[in-house]
């Protein structure tokens, strides 16, 4: 008698139904771990920035002007203000009190759009809206989000 070997339609079944569950499990995390690495465009951009707004300071006893192009803190990307997931923008007051307020905002129609965070010259990050369907944050006032959940 000749031995019949394969895999039934039971047994194929039953493993295309565990990677659908895997999948259905990686596919979420995977999307989140890709956004958290996009935040991280805005969080280092406004960083910078602060930075060279402070050292605009040190030169010029203002931060008028400090945003434009030629000058130590111009805005990053190219056009300036653009970067690949958000925009850049600078508000600077005259004062007194000398102020400025960097902002990034996720670019319309990616998995960004509705972020907004900002960085002052006291150094204080907020997150001041987030895309629907994020949770709000929850570390405070100072803070920016890092993940949908709303975590700072």
């Amino acid at each position: 008698m000749r031995r019949h070997s394969g895999f039934t339609l039971i047994e194929a079944m039953i493993t295309v139904a565990i990677i659908a569950i895997l999948a259905g499990i990686a596919l979420p995390a995977y999307t989140n771990y890709i956004i958290r690495g996009k935040l991280q465009e805005a969080s280092s951009n406004l960083l910078a920035m602060r930075t060279k707004l402070e050292l605009y300071y040190q030169d010029n006893r203002s931060y008028v002007g400090a945003c434009a192009p030629g000058t130590v803190a111009p805005l990053p990307g190219s056009p300036p203000g653009t970067l690949k997931y958000f925009t850049v923008s600078c508000t600077l007051t005259d004062g007194p009190p000398q102020a400025y307020t960097v902002q990034a905002a996720g670019i319309v129609g990616t998995q960004l759009d509705g972020l907004v965070l900002t960085i002052d010259q006291a150094n204080v990050r907020r997150t001041v809206s987030v895309p629907a369907g994020w949770g709000t944050p929850s570390g405070g006032g100072n803070c920016w989000v890092t993940k949908k959940s709303g975590e700072c």
